[in-house]
């Protein structure tokens, strides 16, 4: 398939699709006549790395698992290399987490203080009235 259909498949635009081979993610076949040529192992990769993109890898946390697929596996994350950026990805979350738990515990704090020391209701009046 030529490079309009697989971005219409994939759901992404042509220009995605250059940049990834760009990067070395998806390699294209060159027809005689230059056109880029696709398929299906390509769309995998392309929903693989839509899927991992979607869940916060960058695009380049996302080549060992394209590569992992290259390689005949049935899976993208069923590599060694694979398995690596997902822990490393999941330490990323969880320190995240542990932050923002940090925050909202500080955050909290300063509402109960804010609500102990608030002021009572001011209440004024508009002359001539």
């Amino acid at each position: 398939m030529r490079i309009g259909e697989l971005a219409e498949r994939a759901g992404v635009s042509a220009r995605a699709l250059r940049h990834y081979e760009e990067l070395g993610l998806l390699p294209a076949s060159r027809a005689a006549n230059g056109y880029r040529s696709y398929d299906e192992e390509h769309l995998r990769a392309l929903a693989e790395i839509r899927t991992l993109v979607g869940l916060g890898l960058s695009l380049e946390e996302t080549r060992p698992f394209v590569e992992c697929l290259r390689a005949g596996h049935p899976t993208g994350g069923s590599c060694a290399d694979s398995i690596a950026v997902y822990r490393s990805k999941l330490a990323e979350v969880d320190a995240s987490l542990a932050r923002l738990g940090a925050v909202r515990a500080e955050l909290a704090g300063h509402l109960e203080q804010a609500l102990r020391e608030r002021a009572p209701r001011c209440e004024f009046t508009v002359e001539g009235t």
